[in-house]
């Protein structure tokens, strides 16, 4: 095994370095309170940052406070969730680990209890209730509120919306961010034909129902710094009959690159439920080929999601060049040191200098000495 896998080498987008390939993928808390950064948030962000990652992506924040999932999501609609989010990129800079947040509005998702309450949509008579807007009057399915079509002047001002995120997210010290077009949310539900009827400008072909993601993508290029790159979430297939294709995605990822997209993530499904619909059952690795046809196809870089456990196989994926870099999500809540235990397994030299210096330094002079038998 090579001393410099590919999984360890370093990645260059715009003015930043990433360290390694191994991503922390953003993962939804539900423990924050109207929208801010929590004690929770604060020790869940330290484990990583403690061990090794090449980057990370900070949860689904609502760029609206009737953007949220649930009343738990955090938020960066306001100014004063800067601060609390100022901790996070603190924790990951004091390690040299670049840190991304990905900006959100739930769309007809918005106004659901969070899962370990059951996850299902608020009634309109019940306290925690608000009105969800969608691009089209198409609830989600049985059971969850009609969502407002968004009249064209509402649409301008989610941009803006979006835009001010952007930029408090310049203000906290964020490195990069990461638009959320993905997991049938409103950018995502603009996008599909299943969820967007529109027959005005943002809806009908596909120029139109890309228009959103577009002109979004197009306003933080123009108002962020020049060395901030920008991820895009989509979902590269709905999974759903009459849904988004692979080749659709393909499309969108050329058209995000020429206003200056830099990575497009790419997961899978959502628009009619849950995420990680596919047109394949889950299985190790089983969006990869996504990733893989929108790295080769739309010449950007990719980065591959879905069920990624072992070291071996993110390595794979990034020396077969299928994607740039693979996110981790549910194996780092399990392993919060699986950078370390890859670094070791695929023969890094010095795999202990993946972790902070005072771990390392320690780790470098253990010695293991078998038990003996009596």
């Amino acid at each position: 095994m090579t001393s410099s896998p590919a999984l360890f080498q370093p990645l260059s987008v715009r003015g930043i370095t990433f360290p390694n390939r191994i991503i922390v993928s953003p993962m939804c808390q539900y423990v924050a309170e109207i929208g801010h950064v929590g004690r929770w948030h604060r020790a869940h962000h330290g484990r990583f940052a403690l061990g090794g990652v090449g980057g990370a992506i900070v949860e689904a924040s609502a760029v609206t406070i009737d953007g949220r999932i649930t009343p738990g999501c955090l938020g960066i609609w306001s100014d004063s969730h800067i601060a609390g989010l100022a901790e996070i990129t603190a924790i990951y800079r004091d390690q040299g680990i670049p840190v991304g947040i990905q900006l959100a509005h739930a769309g007809r998702k918005a106004g659901a209890a969070v899962p370990w309450d059951g996850a299902q949509p608020f009634q309109i008579n019940d306290p925690s209730w608000w009105p969800s807007v969608a691009p089209s009057r198409i609830a989600l399915g049985p059971g969850w509120q009609v969502p407002r079509a968004l009249e064209e002047a509402e649409i301008s001002s989610l941009i803006d919306d979006f835009a001010a995120a952007a930029q408090r997210a310049v203000d906290a010290g964020f490195d990069f961010v990461e638009i959320h077009g993905a997991h049938g949310y409103l950018i995502n539900s603009f996008v599909s034909p299943i969820s967007n009827h529109r027959c005005d400008r943002w809806g009908g072909i596909a120029e139109n129902r890309f228009r959103l993601p577009m002109e979004i993508a197009n306003r933080l290029r123009r108002e962020l710094p020049d060395g901030m790159p920008i991820f895009y979430r989509i979902s590269a297939v709905d999974g759903v009959a009459g849904g988004v294709t692979i080749d659709d995605s393909v499309a969108l990822a050329r058209a995000l690159k020429t206003v200056g997209v830099d990575v497009i993530d790419c997961s899978s499904g959502g628009v009619g439920g849950s995420s990680g619909v596919a047109d394949r059952a889950p299985s190790p690795g089983y969006l990869v080929p996504y990733a893989a046809q929108v790295r080769r196809e739309a010449d950007i870089i990719s980065m591959a999601v879905g069920l990624i456990m072992s070291p071996e196989m993110a390595n794979q994926i990034v020396a077969d060049g299928d994607a740039d870099l693979v996110a981790l999500g549910r194996e780092l809540l399990a392993d919060s040191n699986f950078a370390h235990r890859a670094a070791i397994m695929l023969g890094v030299d010095h795999p202990h200098r993946v972790l902070p210096r005072g771990f390392a330094f320690y780790l470098e002079r253990r010695r293991f000495e078998p038990a003996k038998q009596a």
